[in-house]
């Protein structure tokens, strides 16, 4: 079997394109977070509803991240990403187009089904066609790209938004989304390493099953959920409280407090060392807690310590979110990838719910609500990070060692 080596053009091309597929499919998922307040005025609808343009793209990507893994194992890892990347540049440019709500809902709605065909499959790809030596670097590339992707989305959408219209902010992302599927066709290699399977519903069904039946990665789905549940809330009604009095920001000047998001390309990183050294449950609390202070700081009248608390919050969520992922990882004996797809689902979730309830609790007791929303989460986010230093650690949980024997036998 031939491996994509480091210094080679494979590599090149191969980076190229899962940084663009990366950069792409976060930019297209959070181009609409810094335009809620603007489809409030447009539509006028509550921030609740204006919300649903970000919670019901990320609760649909969620389902079908379930769903493309499986399809990928019978279609083959190229086509069925780059069929998710073209479909879903495709839907950018109709919601661009959309003359009311409920169109550029809809779009939003199947443009998360088409953007889980790249993040379900992504790692899978480079697992089996990178050579183990160039994996780590191959991988950094490819979260970089997210991470970027999600802080220009932010930027461009609110930007343009301000200068011209939403729509004009929206078909600036649709051409930038599909320049990258372009780009992500033209240059990724061939698949030299999969081998097509045919679907089994019942064995992937079971892992679940399995996974699900284990209290310590239940913990980890739950702090998934709340973390970015806070996280997206935080962000989508920040956006109300700066472009009202008595700060009165432009709509530039707010997507550009996205930009506090690259801290989050060093915390994750720089916590998961951390998480090694000191210990993953020690740092994951730690992390915690620095999202609570963050929240809480934003509480301040002051725009100087209102912003302030913006990374610290960013800092700790992704720190947080870098120690339960990989945790997930450590904890699943079996069908890790299932295992993984089960954290994003709830991951991904949490951003729906959050997102939308915290509307509910921003229009029922302003900013203030927003904060004790996610206070609340963030206790119960504890309380699970304290469980989990009660459970058995892995490898030494009945449940996991027998499923892990009842699947070496039937291998075999």
């Amino acid at each position: 079997m031939g491996y994509i080596q480091q210094g080679t053009a494979a590599f090149r091309k191969s980076n190229l394109a899962f940084f663009a597929a990366g950069f792409n499919t976060f930019a297209i998922l959070y181009s609409t977070q810094p335009l809620m307040p603007e489809f409030t005025r447009e539509f006028h609808i509550s921030p609740a509803m204006a919300s649903l343009s970000l919670s019901m793209t990320t609760i649909s990507l969620a389902i079908s991240m379930l769903l493309f893994g499986t399809v990928s194992e019978v279609w083959g890892r190229k086509s069925v990403m780059i069929s998710s990347m073209l479909v879903a540049s495709v839907l950018s440019i109709l919601t661009a187009c959309s003359m009311s709500f409920e169109s550029l809902l809809l779009f939003r709605i199947i443009q998360g089904i088409a953007l889980g065909g790249l993040p379900s499959i992504a790692m899978a790809y480079l697992g089996e066609e990178m050579e183990p030596k160039s994996l780590g670097v191959a991988m950094g590339l490819y979260i970089s790209g997210n991470s970027l992707g999600a802080v220009c989305g932010r930027i461009i959408s609110g930007t343009l938004t301000d200068l011209f219209n939403w729509h004009v902010a929206m078909g600036s992302i649709s051409f930038i989304s599909l320049v990258a599927s372009l780009v992500f066709w033209l240059c990724l290699p061939k698949s030299q390493n999969f081998h097509a399977r045919s679907p089994e519903v019942g064995k992937l069904m079971g892992s679940m099953v399995s996974h699900l039946k284990d209290p310590g990665l239940l913990c980890l789905f739950g702090i998934g959920f709340l973390i970015l549940g806070s996280n997206v809330a935080m962000y989508n009604y920040m956006g109300y409280v700066l472009t009202r009095a008595p700060y009165s920001l432009s709509q530039t000047l707010v997507g550009w407090i996205f930009i506090v998001f690259l801290v989050g390309m060093f915390s994750s990183v720089w916590m998961a060392k951390m998480a090694e050294k000191y210990g993953r449950q020690r740092v994951m609390v730690i992390s915690l807690l620095l999202t609570l202070v963050g929240a809480c700081l934003t509480l301040d009248e002051h725009l100087w310590v209102k912003i302030l608390g913006l990374p610290i919050l960013t800092f700790g969520f992704f720190g947080s979110h870098s120690i339960a992922s990989g945790w997930v990882g450590r904890r699943a004996l079996h069908d890790k990838a299932q295992a993984s797809s089960l954290y994003l689902f709830f991951y991904y979730a949490g951003a729906s719910v959050g997102g939308t309830l915290g509307g509910v609790f921003w229009s029922s007791f302003g900013w203030g609500g927003i904060v004790g929303m996610i206070a609340g989460f963030m206790v119960i986010a504890f309380m699970l990070a304290q469980r989990l230093a009660k459970v058995v650690p892995v490898g030494k949980t009945p449940a996991a060692v027998i499923d892990l024997a009842v699947s070496k036998e039937q291998k075999g």
